[in-house]
């Protein structure tokens, strides 16, 4: 069973197409391109140094399938990634800005009111942009600022850590989409309450190290955080939280509303577990980071090395630049 599971995801497009960072990598790491701010490349957000804290800087854009196919969640979703990036860093949210290009102005207002509806949803304001609507095609990306005192960052992951998967399976999947949506129907208050407890874990020095669970589904985001740490880890299938009616080799790429994977001492796991779950939430222990440069995939009795990221890089991005 395992060997199957690990033939698919190793042709999952969300999983294959984080390699398309490289591309990145290789402008942004060269020495002509170097910036004056020390600034760690290839984090959720970059965080910029200012004053006690860091400035948080972040942008998502979204499929043109999807953008097609479902406007107004496209806008929501272009929104809610981002607010999930700034807070997968341990900050919060100040505002965003849009680029939208439209076919026409009708077509651009399912896109607008997504946004809308969850900037309303997680109180973060829209507060400029760009906007075309005499486009031959349509198109979105968000971009968000926020702040924090203290960092959860990919480039910290430590051996012997335990890997916490937090997610909320209040939800529901999508029709088309491998998206979990447990966010367009929820409780504004609880949503906002919910996030908050990235920070809260940050400024506690609970957690220093973790990732938002992206398009890349959990398995895509434990191969980014360990190659941004220059580590590997054993990562435990039947332990992840999934909703019992979706399949395990669904679920392994799906993207969350809410999901974060976090790398946490042994000692902080108990107490780590105990914040989520008192506000409803999942929080499993499905791993342990090591010294490799490998991730092992375990199901039953099984095992199975599944990506040597020292020979095969996803992102590009390595902790020593």
């Amino acid at each position: 069973m395992l060997t199957a599971l690990v033939a698919h995801l190793q042709t999952a497009i969300g999983i294959l197409q984080k390699q398309d960072i490289q591309t990145a990598a290789q402008v942004c790491q060269s020495a002509s391109f170097r910036s004056p701010v020390p600034v760690q490349l290839g984090d959720d957000c970059a965080a910029i140094p200012d004053g006690d804290g860091y400035l948080l800087l972040a942008s998502e854009g979204m499929m043109p399938g999807f953008v097609e196919q479902d406007p107004w969640f496209a806008g929501w979703s272009a929104v809610m990634v981002n607010i999930s990036d700034i807070y997968a860093m341990g900050g919060r949210a100040i505002a965003v800005v849009d680029a939208l290009w439209s076919q026409s102005a009708e077509q651009a207002q399912p896109l607008w009111a997504g946004m809308q509806a969850a900037a309303r949803a997680y109180n973060v304001p829209i507060v400029g942009g760009h906007t075309n609507c005499h486009s031959v095609y349509n198109a979105l990306s968000v971009s968000i600022l926020g702040r924090a005192s203290r960092l959860i960052t990919s480039f910290d992951a430590q051996p012997g850590q335990h890997l916490l998967m937090v997610v909320d399976l209040e939800g529901q999947m999508h029709p088309r989409f491998p998206f979990w949506n447990a966010a367009t129907t929820a409780d504004p208050a609880q949503l906002q309450e919910k996030l908050a407890l990235l920070p809260q874990i940050a400024e506690q020095d609970l957690c220093r190290s973790g990732k938002d669970i992206s398009m890349g589904g959990i398995i895509g985001t434990t191969l980014m955080l360990l190659e941004t740490s220059g580590r590997g880890a054993i990562l435990n299938l039947e332990a992840i939280p999934r909703p019992a009616h979706v399949p395990l080799e669904i679920w392994l790429t799906v993207f969350p509303s809410y999901g974060f994977l976090l790398s946490v001492d042994a000692a902080q796991v108990p107490l780590v577990q105990q914040l989520f779950r008192d506000r409803h939430l999942a929080c499993e222990a499905i791993g342990e980071v090591n010294g490799s440069s490998e991730l092992v995939l375990q199901l039953q009795q099984e095992s199975i090395s599944f990506w040597d990221l020292a020979h095969r890089p996803l992102t590009g991005f390595k902790p020593d630049l």
